[in-house]
């Protein structure tokens, strides 16, 4: 029985390998069949232990495919982070191929790529903690301090103290114990390094000695330029900022947001001399990819001593707080005059700048100086300041931006070009755009007016009549005496009150009051208000000699005409 089973099966197996041979449907003979089911029956055979073929074990195989097994077999702690690195990238143990290697490259480049665009500071944060060890802290201070400060000039020195603290919390980079300081120096000098305080301060020194001894046999020449600027040495107890991928890409600066705490120093400006004739405008910022533009810069803390030019006395500077909505370097004049709030002592002198709404609605800056001393004004000037030697002034201003034109169409017809006149187009695209992007802010702010009511109280001062000079015409000669006159006569308190509009594009570029023309404004009305004065006053006189006279000539008839009722 049982070799008959055998050999049934072998028929069996015979003719399934012929059927599949052949792509016939598979058949099997009932007489090997019905052997197969009594065998079954009699001994309880199933029919997968029977015919049960010679399979693969895929058991082993997918032990192979599993980590654990990878694991189980090594005890080495360096091992088992290799295997878990590599399941996790590939879920498998088999060798990078170049897709794998191309596609781990494209992931690291464009995670960069995002983390630079979304998040600057924090990318820049991760690099100083990696790089920030003893040995590269010399090299990250110098390369990360020419990257935010834009340091091109070979005059400038600054120096870290401390490390780069990255503050992950608040997402902004913190430098601590900063020293900076322009001073004409060696141009083979390390423009930014990492030392002491003792270390700047010696510099500093060194920088002085040098100046007084190279520079002021010379600082009469007319060839002398090297130290005809405003210099300076700082030291900044924390400097917090912010960066910006997108801004640096715009070309408006890297910086976002910066915070200064904790100035302390001197700001020379006995070397600087202008040359006769010489026009403040000259000397106007030319706008450059790269200029910083500021978003939200804060100031607290601030005291430095500020040596004028001419051999005017030294006083001290003192900036409480200061909040501004944006610091632009092309408009950095214009922004300090609508800044948020600045609190601070000028020489003695408080001043505050901060935002308010007036009777009609509209927010206006307040400017407001208490009790300055004349000579602050009068410095190397020329007009009716220059005329007042001593005595107090107090400063009140409000200033408004308005817009000069209502309509679109009166702003557009201004400023069409000559159709034959082809626009400047850079070749570069991220020239060209921020270009336009230029060119547009030039028009908004062409098209807008700076609008100064200005408040002048004079308190205790002495005038005398200036030496006549070529710049003064006959007319205003004439008037100087009288003016003068009037100012001495009236020396208890005198106000004044003027308006200047001016467009706020005379401002691009504008560091100074000076150079913004401003100055210039505000002393021709305040000598059109003297003017008034005196011509009121003359006036007043007239009409008194006149009533006087009138008067008298009444008296005299009263007079008369009682001697002739008497008679």
């Amino acid at each position: 029985m049982i070799g008959a089973l055998r050999n049934n099966n072998f028929l069996r197996q015979n003719l399934k390998l012929y059927n599949l041979r052949a792509n016939k449907p598979m058949g099997v003979c009932k007489s090997i069949i019905l052997p197969y089911n009594i065998y079954h029956r009699s001994f309880g055979t199933t029919k997968e232990t029977l015919y049960k073929k010679d399979k693969p074990d895929h058991t082993k195989q997918q032990s192979i495919n599993n980590k654990e097994y990878y694991l189980s077999q090594t005890n080495n702690f360096l091992t088992k982070m290799k295997i878990n690195l590599r399941w996790l990238l590939k879920k498998s143990m088999k060798p990078f191929n170049i897709d794998d290697m191309s596609a781990f490259v494209s992931v690291f480049l464009w995670t960069h790529l995002t983390m630079i665009l979304l998040w600057t500071t924090g990318f820049f944060s991760l690099i100083i903690l990696l790089l920030n060890t003893v040995m590269a802290q010399d090299y990250l201070a110098t390369k990360f301090g020419e990257i935010i400060t834009n340091n091109n000039s070979s005059n400038m020195l600054i120096v870290f103290e401390n490390a780069i603290l990255p503050d992950l919390k608040s997402g902004k980079i913190v430098f601590q114990n900063v020293f900076v300081s322009k001073r004409p120096r060696d141009k083979k000098e390390n423009k930014v390094i990492k030392a002491s305080h003792l270390e700047a301060a010696r510099r500093a020194e060194y920088a002085l000695q040098s100046q007084q001894k190279i520079y002021l046999p010379v600082i009469f020449d007319p060839k002398f330029k090297e130290g005809n600027y405003t210099q300076y040495d700082l030291t900044i107890k924390e400097l917090e900022v912010s960066l910006s991928f997108k801004k640096w890409f715009q070309g408006r600066g890297l910086i976002e947001e910066m915070s200064i705490s904790g100035i302390r120093g001197v700001v020379d400006r006995t070397n600087v001399q202008w040359k006769e004739g010489d026009d403040p405008r000259n000397y106007l910022n030319v706008k450059q990819p790269g200029d910083f533009e500021i978003n939200n810069f804060k100031m607290n803390d601030v005291l430095f001593t500020l040596y004028p030019p001419d051999g005017l006395r030294p006083f001290k500077v003192s900036i409480y707080t200061c909040e501004l909505e944006k610091l632009r370097q092309q408009w950095f004049f214009f922004d300090f005059l609508n800044a948020n709030f600045i609190s601070g002592k000028y020489d003695g002198s408080l001043f505050t700048v901060n935002k308010r709404y007036n009777s009609s609605g509209k927010r206006v800056t307040s400017w407001r100086v208490d009790n300055l001393n004349i000579d602050n004004l009068n410095g190397g000037v020329e007009g009716p300041f220059s005329w007042i030697t001593s005595g107090k002034v107090d400063m009140i201003g409000d200033i408004k931006i308005k817009n000069k034109y209502k309509n679109k169409a009166g702003m557009n017809w201004l400023f069409s070009k000559d159709d034959n006149q082809e626009p400047f187009k850079p070749r570069h695209f991220w020239k060209r755009a921020l270009y336009q992007w230029q060119q547009h802010l030039n028009e908004e702010y062409e098209s807008q007016e700076l609008e100064l009511n200005y408040y002048l109280k004079l308190h205790n001062v002495h005038a005398e009549v200036p030496i006549i000079n070529d710049n003064l015409n006959i007319w205003n000669s004439a008037l100087i005496r009288p003016i003068v006159s009037y100012i001495n006569n009236n020396n208890t308190y005198i106000q004044i009150s003027c308006d200047v509009v001016k467009p706020v594009s005379d401002f691009d570029g504008s560091w100074t009051i000076y150079d913004s023309t401003l100055y210039d404004d505000l002393n021709e009305k305040v000598f059109e208000a003297l003017q008034e004065f005196v011509i009121d006053e003359e006036r007043r006189s007239l009409r008194l000699k006149k009533i006087g006279f009138w008067s008298l000539q009444l008296v005299l008839q009263v007079i008369l005409m009682s001697l002739g009722n008497i008679a």
